[in-house]
């Protein structure tokens, strides 16, 4: 079995039939066996290991040892074989999302088929009359198989090959997971709470950099089977909206954007030509999903005076650290400086820039753009060395610098402080009296 992540390579080659093969971030593609002119290819549900990112790890579930499966790529018109081996201990199904094929082989158990039982080996075969970025899933207790990770891409390359060519041809999918601190299972149940947000089963910054050559075309390929929509943002050139399951659009529904919503079941091409070398950032541009694991109902410490409060805490919770009182940047500090979360979790925000933390996580990789990178090579080429005259930089710090203009639409208010609400008192309340219960007086509470 290959390893979870091909490595870079430094040469791309062209499959023989034409094709630029794709590079599925921290992934692999599925080799295929040529029999009689039909490609084979052999899917095997089962149980994995899974690490989001060094320091969280999971029980999960998926294809051929990883999660997401390997990539299947395939050209129209190809005649392919799929078997699908189930090793977990519960049924199971495949279905190929978004291509045209025979009811028979759509893969939602029960209606089109019967369903993999454990043990069992099913066949799928059927000739591509399209092309295009799709998707492999379970249409079978898919709320607890999807939620543990059962998914793959499926890629299907256009015979007549492409009008405009491409010279990096990138894909993932988008995917959350409910992992609690301290336990090593997904929780299929949480419907929004979620605490990692992934590109290809991997949160920053374990996720894989984009690379590319200046003056390339570069594809990037998206699939979202997360429980929620995601606006992907491309920091650089604007880029063009090209193409979704339907296959490369006509060149008159280019979309120019900055931002493309992928919608849940949805796929997304987008393509741009580098033009300026750097860094750039590539994330969703929904905060929290550029986060790790957050408490969403810990109360805004932001403001609060939390003097000696940590110290009292400590009394009963050791290693508590105090945090938030002028913002949640500090929490990364906490985090360098040794301080240990809950078992099997991550930090919030997570990854060390050349400049100091870049605070995020989720969600979030780093599109690498160099004059010198040779074709096809997909090396990393380490963090841009930036021009001295190319580069935001510190003219002043006195905090009275300058003369902005500014405006103060409220004024402070000169009829004294701000009314509080009359607390009535204890005995007031019938069946609210905590006066006899010791350590329960609530009787002065706002006063």
């Amino acid at each position: 079995m290959p390893a979870a992540a091909e490595p870079p390579p430094t040469a791309l080659r062209r499959h023989p039939q034409g094709y630029l093969p794709v590079r599925t971030l921290n992934g692999w593609t599925l080799p295929y066996k040529l029999n009689g002119g039909v490609k084979e290819f052999h899917l095997v549900a089962e149980e994995i290991e899974h690490e989001f990112a060094p320091g969280s790890r999971a029980i999960c579930w998926g294809y051929n040892g990883t999660t997401p499966g390997p990539t299947i790529e395939v050209v129209e018109g190809d005649r392919v074989r799929i078997f699908v081996t189930n090793t977990l201990k519960e049924w199971t199904s495949v279905h190929w999302h978004g291509i045209d094929l025979p009811s028979g082989y759509d893969g939602v158990g029960g209606l089109n088929q019967p369903h993999i039982n454990p043990g069992e080996t099913f066949v799928y075969e059927f000739t591509l009359k399209q092309h295009g970025t799709h998707m492999y899933h379970p249409h079978a207790d898919e709320m607890t198989q999807m939620a543990f990770g059962m998914m793959g891409l499926f890629i299907i390359h256009p015979k007549a090959g492409e009008e405009v060519t491409i010279d990096r041809d990138y894909a993932f999918l988008l995917h959350n997971w409910a992992l609690h601190p301290g336990t090593y299972r997904p929780d299929p149940a949480v419907m929004q709470d979620f605490d990692l947000w992934t590109f290809n089963s991997k949160v920053f910054p374990a996720i894989e950099n984009l690379v590319m050559r200046t003056g390339e075309r570069m594809r990037i390929r998206m699939g979202n089977l997360s429980m929620w929509n995601h606006p992907i943002h491309l920091h650089s050139n604007p880029f063009w909206v090209t193409g979704s399951d339907g296959g490369r659009w006509p060149r008159n529904q280019w979309r120019r954007e900055v931002t493309e919503i992928v919608g849940v079941g949805q796929m997304r091409d987008i393509e741009f030509v580098a033009t300026e070398p750097g860094d750039w950032a590539f994330h969703c541009h929904m905060a929290h999903h550029t986060m790790g694991p957050m408490g969403h109902v810990v109360p805004n410490t932001a403001g609060v005076d939390q003097s000696g409060v940590e110290a009292d805490i400590r009394q009963m919770l050791p290693g508590y650290a105090a945090m938030g009182a002028n913002g949640m940047a500090e929490h990364a500090g906490h985090v360098s400086m040794g301080l240990q979360g809950p078992e099997n979790t991550l930090p919030m925000m997570t990854g060390e820039g050349q400049f100091g933390p870049i605070e995020m996580g989720g969600m979030f990789t780093v599109v690498k753009v160099r004059d010198g990178q040779k074709p096809g090579d997909f090396t990393d080429p380490g963090w841009y060395r930036f021009p001295k005259d190319k580069i935001a930089r510190v003219v002043s710090k006195d905090p009275n610098f300058g003369c902005p203009e500014r405006r103060q639409p409220y004024v402070k208010s000169t009829s004294g402080p701000l009314a509080r609400p009359t607390v009535p008192k204890a005995e007031s309340m019938p069946g609210m009296d905590h006066s006899s219960m010791p350590g329960m007086d609530h009787s002065k509470h706002g006063q």
